[in-house]
């Protein structure tokens, strides 16, 4: 296992990230790379550990030690083969997860985890540029077709599952082109959307059918996909934002986050003309309410579209900069999380309500806000306001990071009526199938928004469902 005594000799490492000064001026990946040899080092300090809790902290179950081992010895093919066994695409986890797996490692005790995710997009980069990764189409094919509805992290993960069974797959995705979330939702300086389409062709080449502009629900009808295939997937993610319904919602200028985002994104690879955007944040003072990863990218992108002014406010209270004693390890660590987006120029606040949006007519001009702080008062957290705290934050622009509520009800669940849980999400039995015979569903769409991980994860376990299914 790697250097039992690496951890030892060997300081964590972190490839590090491009200067500010540079990167804010484009939409490329912001975090750099470490040369080879350096990773190898990195990846002597994981441990033979008794209990590999990184293993136990991460969605997909990745063999962390064993492919840690391969790397510290130079063994990149076998890395990646260890890696591939338990993931489709760690070119995007090792991307854009959170790492449970590091907080959950044995040296997270003392603050100074191995580099998992580094070593995890490492590994995998490597295999693609010197040619490990090659198109496998299935030896054999079983003459059952599968539908997968949505093309995010799950509906990628369930239907390269079921092409490698053997299984003719076909994935309807409603947009331009395939990728969901991690083709419109992500900006391309945390994900290349080059990478995304790699991995893309990569499934092609291996059988894959995708039809893009294929709006199940709306331009194509869920019928006749039921018709035509022998089990179908519903992979379509949970698209419903949650809103504010306070006064003045309906201001010019206040637009969901994911909206925001997309419309970045399909200028950055050409699908639309600059002119053509129309929420842009150049020279306008933005405010994101919500403190997530989402409002993070928010901030990120307005900050690379010129804005006067990027502040970020979060209605709970600052997290701590330490785990607390109700936080322990291995479990992930709800500290202060200060993301790339943030060190390039924004002004953060917790505790602050939203109340009401001011205008000047039907143009937003401003928030007005109030600190509220939070008590318990048995096993229940109670959100309380501080009397005298009310001010107004100007902003010609206000981005809405606050989530989603449920998956899209209209359209395609509409005409399948399939049975939806307390949350409004596809309900579904252990074997990810939904009240209607040899239709299947997984990802955000079951759970609710989640983790691109968890996404992989979902969709993984319900092709072994589906191909179970097939070979009744």
């Amino acid at each position: 296992m790697a250097d039992i005594t690496g951890f030892l000799k060997i300081k964590r490492k972190e490839a590090g990230n491009r200067p500010v000064n540079e990167r804010i001026y484009d939409f490329s990946e912001v975090e750099q790379v470490l040369n080879s040899e350096d990773r190898m080092l990195q990846a002597s300090r994981c441990m033979d550990c008794g209990i590999p809790f990184c293993h136990w902290s991460c969605p997909v179950d990745n063999l962390i030690p064993e492919w840690n081992d391969l790397l510290y010895k130079g063994e990149w093919k076998a890395a990646y083969e260890r890696l591939n066994s338990t993931n489709n695409f760690p070119e995007f986890t090792g991307r854009i997860c959170p790492a449970p797996c590091e907080h959950g490692c044995v040296l997270n005790i003392n603050r100074e985890p191995v580099t998992i995710r580094e070593n995890e997009v490492a590994i995998v980069e490597k295999a693609f540029s010197e040619g490990y990764i090659v198109p496998q189409p299935p030896l054999k094919r079983t003459g059952k077709s599968v539908a997968v509805i949505g093309s995010g992290p799950s509906g990628m993960a369930a239907a390269d599952m079921l092409n490698k069974a053997g299984h003719l797959v076909t994935i309807y995705e409603k947009d331009q082109q395939a990728g969901g979330l991690l083709r419109f939702g992500i900006p391309d300086f945390k994900l290349s959307k080059a990478v995304v389409e790699r991995r893309f062709q990569l499934m092609i080449k291996e059988g894959v059918i995708i039809q893009t502009d294929a709006h199940v629900g709306q331009n194509i009808s869920a019928a006749e996909i039921i018709e035509n295939h022998d089990a179908v997937c519903i992979a379509t993610g949970a698209g419903h934002p949650r809103s504010l319904n306070i006064e003045g919602n309906d201001l010019k200028g206040i637009y969901f986050a994911m909206d925001f985002l997309t419309n970045q994104n399909k200028v950055t690879s050409g699908i639309m003309p600059y002119d053509e955007n129309e929420i842009n944040a150049g020279n306008k003072q933005v405010l994101v309410i919500g403190g997530g990863d989402t409002g993070s990218d928010c901030v990120g992108t307005a900050i690379r579209q010129r804005a006067r002014s990027v502040v970020q406010i979060e209605i709970l209270p600052k997290p701590p900069g330490e785990r607390e004693a109700g936080n322990p390890w291995p479990y992930y660590a709800k500290v202060l999380k200060t993301t790339t987006s943030h060190e390039e120029g924004c002004e953060r606040f917790w505790g602050l309500s939203t109340l009401r949006f001011v205008g000047d007519g039907d143009i937003l001009r401003g928030a007005e806000l109030e600190e509220v702080k939070w008590e318990y008062e048995g096993n229940r957290r109670i959100m309380k306001a501080v009397p005298g705290t009310r001010r107004i934050i100007e902003a010609d622009m206000v981005l809405l990071a606050l989530g989603f509520e449920h998956t899209v009800l209209n359209g395609l669940l509409e005409e399948l009526s399939l049975d939806l849980d307390g949350r409004k999400n596809i309900k579904v039995d252990g074997s990810y199938a939904t009240s209607r015979r040899k239709i299947f569903a997984a990802g955000d769409a079951v759970s609710g928004a989640s983790l691109v991980v968890n996404a992989i994860s979902s969709g993984r376990k319900a092709a072994r469902e589906i191909d179970k299914f097939l070979r009744i």
